[in-house]
């Protein structure tokens, strides 16, 4: 039976199929990208980095916000103290883009989490070609081979990986592949419920030495303290920024500044 996941995923090669260049090009493209940032050592600093997304909308909320100027926002996130900015590159249910990544990048100096359902070498490399620091490898999607090669192309091409999980034994995937970052999400892609058990289960059970990152359902300085005393380095928040009306004062809120 096919899952939400799967009807992403489908769209998802679809649009990359439309947008190929060729090898020579892309190559030219990754070599004219700019440097990349440290994401690692960004979401190492003591105490709980942020990751602030670019989230025009989702599969579980529909719209959640008319950005018309994602790069102004992005420096509103620089600004209010977020270590890591996070643009949704995926166009049909999140209706993000490879434009608004690239605006972004031009407007802030902070790395950039390219945020998307990586499922082709086609797009490790242009995540690259686009100037990405850090990208998104959901171990749901993704076979073990798959996993396995994305996550060392990526690092070959000095990027970090966010390799999100949700549950135990996709943890055990991304600790066997060897993930220096890893993040739960307690959304569930393929029936997009939330399981609020998630963090605790599993920020534990992520080894010493890798980042741990909470994703989805944080909405309150009250889930952040929570997702502290659990281990955790970092927080992804999207939903909760680009509704708060004014991002500083929702940075603040939930940073507890």
């Amino acid at each position: 039976m096919s899952t939400i996941l799967d009807s992403i995923i489908e769209g998802v090669k679809e649009d990359v199929t439309a947008r190929r260049v060729s090898a020579a090009l892309l190559a030219e493209q990754v070599e004219q990208a700019p440097k990349v940032r440290d994401a690692r050592a960004a979401l190492s600093k003591l105490g709980i980095n942020l990751i602030a997304e670019i989230k025009r909308a989702s599969p579980s909320k529909g719209a959640l916000a008319d950005i018309a100027d994602p790069a102004k926002l992005a420096t509103q996130y620089a600004q209010g103290g977020a270590s890591v900015i996070s643009v949704l590159t995926e166009e049909r249910r999140f209706k993000g883009s490879i434009e608004d990544f690239e605006l972004v990048r031009k407007a802030v100096d902070l790395p950039l989490l390219r945020k998307d359902f990586i499922v082709t070498e086609y797009q490790v490399i242009e995540s690259r070609a686009i100037g990405a620091d850090l990208q998104l490898l959901i171990v749901a999607a993704l076979s073990d081979s798959q996993l396995r090669d994305f996550y060392q192309m990526t690092a070959e091409m000095r990027m970090n990986s966010l390799i999100e999980v949700h549950d135990e034994q996709e943890l055990e995937r991304a600790i066997k592949i060897g993930a220096k970052i890893i993040g739960i999400n307690s959304r569930n892609l393929k029936t997009l419920e939330v399981d609020p058990s998630a963090f605790n289960r599993l920020l534990p059970l992520i080894p010493n030495g890798v980042i741990r990152v909470a994703e989805s359902g944080i909405s309150s300085r009250a889930d952040v303290e929570a997702i502290a005393a659990l281990g955790g380095n970092a927080i992804l928040v999207g939903e909760t920024l680009v509704k708060a009306g004014d991002p500083l004062a929702g940075i603040s809120n939930l940073l507890g500044r």
